[in-house]
């Protein structure tokens, strides 16, 4: 793990607060470096010709109906559907206790 010494290591690890006896943290440092290692092979592929993906729904198709203006519902048919409703308006639990 080219500039992560041990000093180093420690130091992320109480910033994550993660306790280590010594050999945790020896197998923490070697699973840290296989998974650095692991990456520095990505260099190796020719990506040349990948296209760049910014949003990984950017290159799916939409799964879900188009968005389409339609009839809106009349407030008694939305006030008949809601589960508790008082003086014409919906009538939700209190989210802040006073």
């Amino acid at each position: 793990m080219s500039g992560m010494d041990k000093r180093l290591l420690r130091n992320c690890a109480a910033l994550c607060k993660i306790a280590c006896s010594d050999e945790e943290f020896d197998a923490l440092r070697e699973n840290l470096r296989s998974i650095l290692q692991y990456f520095d092979s990505l260099k190796d592929i020719d990506t040349t010709d990948v296209e760049m993906c910014t949003h990984v729904s950017a290159t799916n198709s939409s799964v879900v109906r188009e968005d389409e203006a339609s009839e809106h519902l009349s407030r008694e048919t939305f006030l008949n559907n809601s589960p508790s409703c008082v003086g014409g308006m919906i009538s939700v639990p209190p989210v802040i206790d006073i």
